[in-house]
């Protein structure tokens, strides 16, 4: 934990809950071993949802559905929600989920590997939400940054990876060193962006919080 394990209980214990269909989800995600965001996670994003009221959302990495259900409930009426999935075992049960909430119209899937999808796809996003494979964020960027509107915002989750990413390269185990790096580099490059500013908050497994900003041509 990045955050002492009681001050974490003490802040969901503020938690007002979700809707029983999603506490349904989050059930068998826990019973599963399925990862979905966290609790204090949960609550960031109905709250940035709010504040921002985003008609178009880009979700990579869908799991079973529960975060963009989330989206869906949050968001304003007639908001789209893009999600892509690779893993194959998860895409049904995120497509049933989908349906069994009645959220098919508002809610898209996309199959496959998000390096790819994300080439292929146009327009601008109001909110994208970054919850995929944590060593692909780095890759991920130059077509998120060309997806995402101006005033839009980049939410990244488990950025700090259990405190992990503050260790030294060879502090980390072997077959985390890759992943341990790339984050660096994902951190390094949103705080120095220059369209970027950019926030990392110690919300669950960390997070940062980043809004576009125009270009100076793009002012005039």
């Amino acid at each position: 934990m990045i955050v002492d394990d009681r001050m974490v209980a003490f802040i969901n214990s503020f938690d007002k809950g979700n809707t029983p269909f999603l506490n349904e989800i989050e059930k068998f995600a826990l019973e599963t071993e399925v990862p979905i965001i966290r609790k204090e996670m949960q609550t960031f994003l109905r709250f940035l949802l709010t504040m921002k009221r985003p008609m178009k959302i880009l979700e990579v990495g869908t799991a079973i559905g529960f975060s963009a259900l989330l989206m869906s409930e949050y968001a304003p009426k007639g908001c789209k929600i893009t999600t892509i999935e690779k893993y194959e075992p998860r895409i049904p049960i995120a497509r049933e989920n989908f349906k069994k909430a009645g959220k098919e119209e508002c809610i898209t899937l996309l199959e496959g590997d998000a390096t790819d999808i994300l080439q292929q796809l146009d327009g601008q996003y109001d909110l994208i939400f970054m919850d995929a494979a944590k060593g692909q964020y780095i890759h991920f960027m130059p077509d998120i940054l060309r997806l995402l509107a101006v005033d839009g915002l980049l939410l990244s989750d488990n950025v700090l990876q259990d405190g992990d990413v503050i260790e030294s390269r060879y502090a980390v185990v072997r077959r985390n060193r890759t992943i341990h790096g790339r984050m660096r580099e994902y951190l390094y490059e949103l705080t120095h962006h220059p369209q970027l500013e950019t926030c990392i908050l110690p919300v669950g497994d960390g997070i940062t919080l980043s809004v576009k900003k125009a270009m100076p041509e793009e002012k005039e």
